[in-house]
């Protein structure tokens, strides 16, 4: 099964991306599901369909599904969640507040990326292609699996044997419920379907980010800090989608000044994703709303390309191994020196770039070495321990 996710800046026209790749695909015969997780949902609008929480069938081959979070939040986390509210309501009414407080950044978005993983693992379909939700909360939901699997590793079994333990002197004292069985099993459920989950999205053979972008220079720049964070957290970005190019005779009278910035912008994309596959769209004469509209842009972005194909795949993280020196090589397109920082525990390299960061776990040969030089060149941060480094 194949999974392309589609993503990028709020309103560069991931949706229609989307649609038109699902439809491109079921034509050649393969069966696809497209899937949004985004919340303010668009996908009905696209096909100008009902579309919901239940899969439904577009046409032969196609069927299409928008994520219901508040059905997947409850289906994930019901007895930790009221378990939660249990505690924020001991010494009052619940109320309108109570489920707000509920609410955590990005939770709900993790949750409905859980359906890729039930969607993969069921393997009924041939592609599955994900209107996600705009970059920064698509990077936010990504980095829950890798920032809670030491809380899995490390806090929760010790959690779970001191409340077996102790829990009834506590509550005794406290007068505050300790947490049942029931509320461990959700969050060992949530920690091993997360693991299994970050384990799909790094696995290259399978998964891929295309990122829709248009020739604005604002949202160049958006798509760049992107793909660098998504390369810094090791996911395959296999293709870039430049959406929404004036095409030469719209560019005359009032659009004439646009000429020379949409060259520049497309410049820009061509200098910055040189190694990455690049796939074009005009903009349209009129908003595509129907089936025959979307794929005949189907047709237009991948031509003679088969849009389940990986585009393309790069090395993140590559070590070499030298008599006295062993060197660590990490794929950091776009990253600026100057943001860039770098720290090492016992076990694993810290490495920051802006306000984004990423642990790496050190061979067990670097575990113990000092590090000997970092040099940050041709898009590669570049790693060397031991003294006898040359």
């Amino acid at each position: 099964m194949r999974i392309i996710i589609y993503t990028g800046k709020g309103g560069v026209g991931k949706t229609t991306v989307a649609a038109a790749t699902a439809l491109r695909l079921s034509e050649s015969g393969k069966r696809v599901l497209i899937m949004s997780t985004d919340q303010a949902h668009s996908l009905g609008d696209a096909f100008d369909k009902k579309i919901g929480r239940e899969i439904i069938k577009i046409q032969e081959n196609l069927d299409a599904l928008e994520i219901d979070t508040l059905l997947e939040n409850e289906r994930s986390w019901g007895h930790l969640r009221s378990y939660l509210k249990r505690m924020l309501t001991i010494k009052g009414e619940g109320g309108i507040e109570v489920e707000e407080l509920l609410v955590f950044p990005g939770l709900e978005e993790l949750f409905a990326m859980f359906r890729i993983l039930d969607i993969y693992e069921d393997n009924t379909y041939d592609a599955l292609i994900v209107d996600c939700a705009p970059t920064g909360e698509t990077l936010s939901l990504l980095k829950y699996p890798e920032m809670l699997s030491v809380f899995m590793e490390k806090i929760l079994p010790f959690k779970r044997k001191s409340a077996k333990i102790a829990g009834p002197a506590i509550e005794k004292i406290t007068k505050i419920p300790m947490p049942p069985d029931s509320v461990f099993d959700d969050i060992e459920y949530l920690m091993d379907k997360m693991q299994r989950l970050q384990r799909l999205l790094l696995d290259k053979e399978t998964l891929s980010i295309r990122l829709v972008t248009t020739p604005e220079k604002i949202v160049i720049q958006e798509t760049r800090r992107t793909f660098t964070c998504l390369y810094l957290f090791n996911y395959n970005v296999d293709a870039v989608i430049i959406n929404r190019i004036y095409p030469a005779q719209a560019m005359e009278g009032y659009f004439s000044k646009w000429i020379e910035h949409q060259e520049e912008g497309l410049r820009e994309i061509r200098q910055s994703f040189s190694e990455i596959p690049r796939f074009q769209l005009e903009l349209q004469p009129k908003e595509a709303r129907t089936i025959p509209e979307l794929l005949v842009l189907g047709r237009q972005l991948f031509q003679d390309a088969d849009p389940s194909d990986i585009f393309f795949r790069k090395e993140i993280f590559h070590l070499q191994k030298e008599p006295g020196c062993i060197t660590i090589r990490i794929f950091l397109p776009f990253a600026d020196k100057g943001d860039l920082d770098l720290k090492q525990s016992e076990e694993e390299l810290i490495l920051s770039v802006r306000n984004e960061t990423r642990r790496f776990p050190l061979p067990l040969e670097c575990r113990h070495l000092p590090i000997h030089s970092a040099q940050y060149r041709d898009d590669y941060l570049v790693i060397k321990f031991e003294e006898a480094c040359p």
